[in-house]
């Protein structure tokens, strides 16, 4: 995969979630490549294979700051961190998610999915405003095709995109209640809130050469398949896993995205692996786009 990649030397990228399956492959590569990698870790001792992966050799590039993205005061943090050791950022790969299978609330008061799936990337995206346009970056979101269709069991029936109506919402630990919660919906919930907002910032970030595409890297196998397995092929785990998109595979597009010459310049984009595609028709709705934006600005202005 390195051969594909250009020397990314003198390059600050920042990659989140990279501790763990597609993002190590991704923070790794992009280090090989000869980039400076920042990355945001929770936990310290994960940080040590992504440093094994990276080899010894290399690992003076990769520069971890602490912090757990669900939580308000650490990305507010990580960002100050960032901004204050790089005065320039040439690529943000928001890889960090999780599924939760039940209803749990982050230390700030919002839904778990919409804290860490979406807020993330949001506050990574907005708080590191000045070093993304100094450095013309390509900013890269990891979303899910689950948000063009939130059943788990697609044999039959037609395609149920995920929804978002923030029609009377002044809040955004008000979505994804725990009243009628289903964590498979909340989590591509979610994601459609990620894509939304990006496209809005592709066009606010546009004129200082700064692009901002999200992508579905496929089914990969990584620690959040198993909790999207519907819970009848549950004990197929092993087998189901075995079929899937290695993480080298799920994180090919991302890097095209970050790196490739000829996608330099092409912002406001949805890809389903290699291909553009579409997402639902409420992403695109600039009053949803505007309130989003409006809710995700309130919440780290506190």
């Amino acid at each position: 995969m390195n051969a594909t990649i250009p020397d990314l030397t003198g390059k600050t990228a920042v990659v989140t979630g990279a501790t763990g399956g597609m993002g190590q492959v991704i923070a790794a590569a992009l280090t090989h490549a000869g980039a400076h990698v920042v990355t945001v870790a929770r936990n310290p001792a994960r940080v040590q294979a992504l440093q094994a992966r990276i080899g010894s050799g290399e690992s003076n590039r990769l520069e971890v700051v602490a912090g757990d993205l669900s939580r308000r005061e650490d990305v507010v943090a990580a960002a100050q961190t960032i901004r204050d050791r790089h005065d320039q950022i040439d690529i943000l790969v928001n890889n960090a998610g999780a599924h939760f299978p039940d209803h749990r609330v982050s230390a700030d008061g919002i839904e778990m999915h919409i804290a860490l799936d979406y807020l993330a990337a949001y506050g990574l995206m907005t708080l590191l405003d000045g070093p993304l346009r100094r450095g013309r970056a390509r900013v890269v979101n990891v979303a899910s095709d689950t948000l063009n269709d939130t059943r788990q069991i697609k044999l039959v029936g037609r395609p149920r995109p995920a929804t978002l109506d923030l029609t009377g919402v002044s809040n955004l630990a008000e979505l994804n209640a725990a009243a009628g919660f289903v964590p498979f919906e909340a989590y591509a919930r979610a994601k459609l809130m990620t894509v939304t907002a990006g496209y809005a910032l592709a066009q606010k970030l546009a004129a200082d050469g700064v692009t901002v595409n999200a992508l579905h890297p496929g089914i990969v196998a990584t620690d959040i398949i198993d909790d999207l397995v519907p819970r009848p092929l549950r004990p197929f785990r092993a087998l189901i896993r075995g079929s899937l998109l290695s993480p080298t595979q799920g994180a090919e597009t991302a890097l095209r995205l970050a790196t490739e010459a000829r996608l330099s310049g092409v912002t406001g984009r949805y890809f389903n692996r290699d291909i553009e595609t579409t997402t639902p028709p409420v992403s695109h709705d600039p009053a949803t786009q505007h309130k989003l934006l409006a809710l995700s600005e309130n919440h780290f202005a506190r």
